[in-house]
């Protein structure tokens, strides 16, 4: 592809070509050589520029095709993934003190999730190939967004989740034709399972922590952050991590917007783990390895006990002068009610934890009163109702007459004070 140069070893920067089936470096391994894709910005900007952009009625993520590994002319899935809301949060952000706070919702993509991102691209690349299965294992918004990508062109796929996966993950998964491995283990037991039957069978590969590419589906959610900020950089840009893919991906979007220079500065990165497993934040803290950890947290979407792209995140939170914070899960279901009481947008648990992350790195002085933030909320709330309902309590039931009505809401009401 022209406006690709090569792929890059993050480990020993060996560089290799793009070839289909090559997705991790032959030297170093599937664990270490993570590859990355490294593009010719001379042939993006000869491509594109801000202000074709601006008369670019496109609303979805291929307005930004020049920036993504994929044919600069070929088949797309239909599905029309990015070109979310960034809501101005201006009650939220007084609160917080911040000179400005935006909230980027991810959870209107097609499937409800920001994986519908690196899925596209994935369906793009399975496409130009000539691959007929894609497959992946998920914790369930991957699976989601793949499942829902493939149906769109008539693709097969097969979707591996853990047995904790939310029922409505899975009944996404079915509803779109896949066929799904419920695996009664942990994410760790299904991505090898799934990574068997791959190299099995030869399906293409989904896993967005093996495959290079998706990574770059990822980053157009911080391309339209961008471009919705009239290319003003946030001083900050908080999400929630699990494998490490979403915290690569964003950071890459501003790297590659300096590289080709249409910014002029850089954000700082802040990723948010959940407490019961947070393997990432531990490493970060103590500039060690990522070591196993269990997966012990209601945010299904991020409870990963085994990142399989650490380096990567972790290099976008160092690079960027970043940090990395825990929250707990009553901490995750507060900050749900927050930015729906707040801001009208509801997030499932993994998609509000950067939220909940936010309002504990404002607290502790970590985010200084007067800066300028993004947010990311990467799911929607109806993924996992269950939890929302945790979160936000049952509702006043009555029996069907005035009066009883009256007594409730005074009882609600003597309660609330």
């Amino acid at each position: 592809m022209s406006n690709i140069t090569r792929l890059r070893c993050i480990n020993c920067s060996r560089t290799y070509q793009p070839e289909p089936g090559l997705y991790t470096c032959p030297i170093c391994g599937s664990t270490d050589g993570i590859l990355d894709v490294e593009y010719d910005y001379d042939y993006i900007n000869r491509s594109l520029s801000k202000a074709s952009l601006a008369a670019n009625r496109e609303p979805s993520m291929w307005r930004y095709r020049p920036f993504l590994p994929i044919a600069q002319e070929g088949p797309l899935p239909p599905l029309q993934v990015g070109w979310t809301p960034l809501y101005r949060a201006e009650r939220l952000g007084a609160e917080l003190g911040l000179k400005e706070l935006y909230i980027k919702d991810d959870g209107l993509n097609p499937t409800g999730s920001l994986k519908d991102r690196p899925s596209a691209v994935a369906v793009a690349r399975a496409l130009a190939e000539g691959a007929r299965v894609v497959a992946c294992s998920s914790t369930g918004n991957a699976a989601s967004s793949l499942a829902g990508a493939a149906a769109s062109v008539g693709l097969k796929a097969v979707i591996f989740v853990p047995g904790r996966a939310p029922q409505g993950k899975v009944a996404q998964l079915l509803i779109f034709g896949a066929t799904v491995i419920s695996v009664q283990g942990s994410y760790e037991d299904a991505f090898h399972l799934s990574a068997a039957a791959i190299a099995e069978h030869g399906w293409y590969n989904r896993n967005a922590a093996i495959n290079p590419y998706l990574v770059e589906g990822k980053k157009t959610v911080c391309l339209e952050v961008a471009e919705q900020l009239g290319w003003q950089v946030p001083d900050w840009v908080v999400l929630a991590v699990g494998d490490g893919c979403t915290m690569a991906g964003a950071w890459k979007a501003w790297v590659d917007l300096k590289k080709a220079g249409w910014i002029d500065r850089l954000p700082r990165m802040l990723g948010v783990q959940a407490e019961g497993c947070c393997p990432l934040t531990r490493a970060f803290r103590e500039g060690t390895r990522v070591r196993p950890m269990e997966e012990n947290t209601l945010a299904d979407s991020i409870a990963v006990g085994v990142p399989r792209n650490p380096e990567k995140a972790l290099r976008a939170v160092r690079d960027s002068g970043g940090s990395m914070i825990n929250v707990s899960d009553q901490e995750i279901l507060a900050a749900m009610g927050t930015l729906g009481r707040t801001s009208g947008v509801f997030g499932e648990p993994a998609g509000v934890a950067g939220t909940a992350g936010l309002l504990k790195a404002v607290r502790e002085g970590v985010i200084k009163s007067g800066a300028r933030v993004v947010v990311l909320v990467t799911g929607n709330g109806l993924k996992d109702v269950a939890n929302a309902i945790k979160a936000a309590g049952e509702p006043i039931r009555v029996a069907p007459s005035l009066e009883a009505l009256r007594e409730a809401l005074a009882g609600f009401e003597e309660g609330k004070n």
